[in-house]
């Protein structure tokens, strides 16, 4: 039986299926699940209860046997994200507290990261719809992509491509985004909150 103890984290990188969309700044969630399932060496697949890929995984550090991770790739498009989110918390019995959202955001700069519990959705739709499907109490770990050049549209600059100069450093930005989302499921959010909120 599943209790709020031994209850698995459900970790959504949020972003829009499809190769088009692939490697937009509004998919950096699928970006950092895509490294965190290679790293608990899974494969994504589609899952049987939700329109979603997912990967089940442990994440630990080594010699131990880590916390119980369902990694999932919400296959809905993104302002309806929120749908297949709560089909999986049910299916796998998560206690809103222990999903955490990856997700850009337009108001930090490039590469930094900020991890959360709860608040708003700032404009996101993704946020937005898991909100409203699930109420706010949710970890976030938002990774900043900065603010649309000159008169660019927000939705022009999020479905754009990283540029050549952010794509040298997006590797390193990606492993450090991974490592946060290990730190706050291993040590808790104050942990990964003073080591990985520049």
């Amino acid at each position: 039986m599943t209790t709020e103890a031994n209850a698995p984290w459900l970790i959504v990188g949020l972003g829009n299926p499809g190769p088009g969309y692939a490697a937009n700044r509004h998919n950096i969630g699928f970006m950092v699940a895509d490294l965190l399932a290679e790293r608990v060496g899974g494969k994504f697949k589609r899952g049987q209860k939700a329109q979603a890929q997912v990967v089940e995984g442990r994440i630990g550090p080594p010699g131990d046997a880590g916390r119980r991770v369902v990694l999932a790739k919400p296959m809905s498009y993104m302002n309806l994200s929120g749908g297949p989110v709560v089909s999986l918390r049910d299916f796998y019995k998560v206690p809103t507290a222990r999903i955490v959202a990856i997700h850009d955001e337009l108001d930090i700069d490039y590469g930094v990261l900020r991890l959360k519990l709860g608040g708003g959705d700032n404009g996101h739709n993704g946020l937005k719809s898991m909100t409203k499907t699930m109420g706010p109490d949710y970890h976030r770990l938002r990774f900043g992509i900065g603010r649309p050049p000159g008169r660019m549209q927000v939705a022009d600059f999020v479905l754009k491509d990283f540029s050549g100069a952010e794509r040298k450093e997006l590797d390193y930005f990606v492993d450090r985004a991974a490592d946060a989302v290990e730190c706050l499921v291993i040590e808790g959010l104050e942990r990964a909150q003073s080591t990985y909120n520049s």
